[in-house]
């Protein structure tokens, strides 16, 4: 090859032997497969979920914290309930994606074609 040195026109590009010519580029990246933008999905809603029983969290125990001594919310048995039902309502809230927090992360790692929110 390097003894079959030839002028090259600039002029024109395909002037290359069969063995050097490149393979043109992609024309666009392969789209993933169902199981990842599946697994992308209940993964976002999984984190949507989180994100809401945090959230609810934190409200619970600001509750807690002005509630008085003698108050119901302040008693074990009824932290450990709420938060229990707390966790289930977060649950539900996301697979319905009541806030859009998966919607936001799926738009921002699926391809456009992909990422259909609903």
């Amino acid at each position: 090859m390097l003894n079959n040195i030839q002028s090259i026109d600039p002029g024109k590009p395909d002037q290359a032997s069969g063995d050097d010519k490149v393979a043109p580029a992609a024309a666009a990246p392969a789209a993933p497969d169902k199981a990842l933008v599946a697994k992308a999905t209940k993964a976002a809603v999984e984190f949507e979920s989180f994100f809401i029983s945090h959230m609810l969290h934190q409200m619970r125990e600001s509750t807690r914290t002005i509630a008085p001594d003698d108050s119901p919310t302040k008693d074990k048995v009824n932290q450990d309930m709420t938060d229990m039902v707390d966790n289930m309502l977060a649950g539900n809230m996301a697979h319905q994606r009541a806030f859009g927090v998966a919607d936001a992360i799926l738009r921002q790692i699926l391809p456009a074609p992909l990422n259909k929110t609903s």
